[in-house]
């Protein structure tokens, strides 16, 4: 799959998607997008470093999925849809973290702090962010940004836009790996105050934001801050 630019994906028709997606209403609620002009800075710099970061974890990535192959049956990568740029779902992968049958019978639920559905390996890979490497793929072809809301399932979305109607407008911008929500409260935080944070984000959005979210997750990652 080639690199697809940040202008393929707001080219997309909205409509089409609307269509696609109708049982969802939260669809109909995103709002204006961050304009294509501010944000050719932030695909370049997904691209150099997506790809930086993808190379560098490599190796990270295959020493830890013969670690969950080891110990925990079920595949190495988990892969979940998730509602991306203007509500354009994608498959998110991960390192899987959690026992496989972790959803068999309680469909999709908000992971919790101390979530006893993780695995001990899971449990040192959310800490440390180990789980979330793979998603420079994600970055690399376009689904999500180094830096941005974390993505959400389409279920979960719907869910949190009938409680919070603002919820949605998190899908202006491209998802991240990272984010401010994820700097100022980590997993802690509540789905409402999420939705506030995130769109402080965007409302707020420029280059130089970026740039020291991605250095305050530095320290989370050193300090193993906000894991659940």
């Amino acid at each position: 799959m080639g690199l697809r630019s940040i202008g393929d994906i707001q080219n997309r028709n909205f409509n089409d998607i609307i269509k696609q997606k109708k049982d969802y209403e939260y669809l109909q609620h995103i709002g204006e997008p961050i304009p294509k002009s501010k944000l050719i800075g932030k695909r370049s710099f997904d691209i150099i470093f997506g790809l930086v970061g993808f190379v560098i974890s490599i190796p990270l990535i295959l020493v830890f999925g013969l670690i969950i192959k080891a110990t925990s049956p079920g595949p190495v990568l988990f892969k979940q849809e998730r509602v991306g740029y203007l509500g354009n779902n994608f498959y998110l992968i991960k390192l899987r973290s959690m026992r496989n049958d972790a959803e068999s019978k309680t469909g999709a639920v908000w992971a919790q702090k101390n979530d006893p559905r993780v695995t001990p390996v899971g449990r040192l890979m959310r800490k440390t962010r180990i789980d979330e490497l793979p998603q420079f793929w994600n970055v690399l072809v376009g689904d999500m940004s180094l830096i941005g809301p974390r993505p959400e399932r389409p279920e979960l979305t719907e869910k949190f836009y009938q409680k919070w109607p603002e919820f949605p407008q998190r899908l202006r911008i491209t998802p991240g790996i990272t984010g401010y929500a994820q700097v100022n409260g980590g997993y802690d935080i509540s789905p409402g105050k999420k939705c506030h944070l995130d769109n402080y984000y965007i409302k707020n959005y420029s280059f130089l934001f970026d740039i020291k979210i991605a250095l305050e997750t530095v320290k989370i990652i050193i300090t193993g801050d906000g894991a659940r």
